[in-house]
């Protein structure tokens, strides 16, 4: 007698997200790949598209035993395995309550006060720094740890990405 089918996540390689779904689709396995819809301007016109909500990932439930079957089109870097199933089908609910609110979504790094970050982008890429407010975020505070103060630079928060 087996459980329930583990879910994973799935990182695919770039821009496959789209294609590694059809893949869980034609094996009959149940995925998930929230699309939000992105609106782009080409000179006058304006060309409406739908894009991964978390890019780089599909969400899949997948037998142990056909684990193999996700690896077998090349679109797959690697499969996470989920240790709180119960906890990720709770979050999966509500990704998809968001999506279907139609409000505009945005993914942000989950960034908390008082912890390390690195800036990803832009002209200070690579610096490292303490987040400063989460809640309000203007940037991060680089320390300068021989006269105990910080300096705060202001950057946009979806240029930073937490440190372990």
């Amino acid at each position: 007698m087996s459980g329930p089918v583990p879910w994973l996540v799935c990182h695919t390689r770039p821009r496959c997200e789209k294609k590694f779904a059809a893949l869980m689709r034609a094996e009959g396995f149940e995925h998930y790949l929230p699309l939000v819809s992105s609106a782009r301007r080409y000179g006058p016109r304006t060309r409406t598209f739908t894009k991964p909500l978390f890019t780089g990932y599909v969400f899949a439930a997948v037998p142990p035993e056909r684990k193999p079957r996700i690896y077998q089109q090349e679109l797959l870097a690697r499969a996470i395995a989920v240790p709180e199933q119960e906890r990720f089908l709770r979050q999966m609910d509500e990704v998809r309550q968001l999506i279907a609110s139609g409000l505009d979504l945005s993914v942000r790094p989950l960034l908390r006060k008082g912890k390390r970050a690195r800036i990803k982008a832009g002209p200070l890429y690579g610096l490292t720094g303490i987040v400063e407010n989460p809640d309000a975020p203007r940037g991060i505070i680089v320390a300068v740890d021989v006269l105990q103060q910080g300096v705060l630079v202001v950057v946009p928060v979806e240029h930073l990405e937490p440190v372990d």
